[in-house]
Order: C-alpha cells, then structure tokens, then sequence
C-alpha cells in the first residue's frame, strides 16, 4: 500500500525538475492494464505545485478527490461518504530522483525508485506521459493534456473541503 502513495507522489512531482517547472495543471487519462489485458480507465485533472502539494481529480467512472502534501495523502470519496487521511512515513525525495531521471532520448526518461523504474515522456517541453509497472504487475500508464506549467497556484487549493456527514477514517 505504501508504494501505490509514493508512486502517486511519483506523479505528482515527476514534472518538476525536468524543465524547472514550479506549478503544473493538465487534464489526464490514466489506464490500468492487468496481465490478462484488461484495461481499467480514469480520467480527471491534477494541480500541483512545489515543494510538494497536489489534487489528482478523478472524473469517470467515479469521482474521487486524492490531496497530496509533503507529509499526509488525503483520499475524498463522495459515493461512499469517506476520507481516508494516510500520514506518509517515509524518506522518498522524489526532486532528488527525477532530477537525477536519465535522458535516454530527446523526449524519453527513465526514473528509478526503490524497485520501480518509471518511464517519462515529454513533447514540447510538457510532461506528456509517465509509465511503470505497479506492485500487482499491473502496466499503469498516465497521459496528460492541456497542461500548463508555471502559473499562479493558491494555497488553498490544496486544502481538502471535508463534508462533516463523511467517515474519516485515519491510517
């Protein structure tokens, strides 16, 4: 379970040392392939911005709101009425990998954390893709469009709006 929260920092932050981007926004289509080839998709938006804040939006097919900060992963879930809040505990500085990301062609990089190595692609200088394999060997693939890099973010758009009626549930 920790590694699923770390990969989702992964994503969150594998934009930022690639090009000195600050703040990123991009829609997102994230596909999910299993060994038996089947393929779960989502779709939303992500906002984030250094050092380490993040909202991954997840549209279709259900609605989910996952907060990311340097030291907490909250998970909103509307259809069930449920926070999970996770306190992550860990050493992960993933500025320190990314701008460490080996460039094996113009617009193609490789990470590697712990076991994981993540594949990065960019097209005019925007994050286009990143790629890895997950801890169920399941081939996870998340593309972006309409980004854009280095705007304005407020603060508070990092800060989760928990409905009082919701389940929270702490980790």
């Amino acid at each position: 379970m920790r590694h699923i929260f770390l990969s989702i920092i992964f994503f969150t932050f594998s934009f930022a040392s690639i090009n000195n981007i600050n703040s990123f926004k991009a829609d997102f289509v994230q596909k999910i392939t299993d060994e038996k080839n089947k393929v779960l998709s989502y779709n939303g938006h992500i906002v984030a911005s250094k050092p380490q804040n993040a909202i991954w939006t997840y549209l279709n097919p259900i609605e989910k709101y996952v907060y990311i900060s340097s030291s907490t992963i909250t998970i909103i879930e509307p259809e069930i009425e449920q926070v999970i809040i996770r306190h992550i505990d860990s050493n992960f500085n993933f500025f320190n990998m990314i701008q460490n990301a080996q460039k094996i062609s113009k617009d193609r990089y490789i990470a590697h954390y712990q076991e994981s190595k993540f594949n990065i692609s960019t097209q005019n200088n925007l994050l286009k893709s990143i790629s890895y394999i997950d801890e169920f060997e399941n081939s996870v693939e998340i593309i972006f469009s309409n980004q854009i890099q280095n705007i304005q973010i407020n603060e508070s758009t990092f800060i989760p709006s928990i409905p009082s009626e919701y389940d929270i549930v702490n980790n």
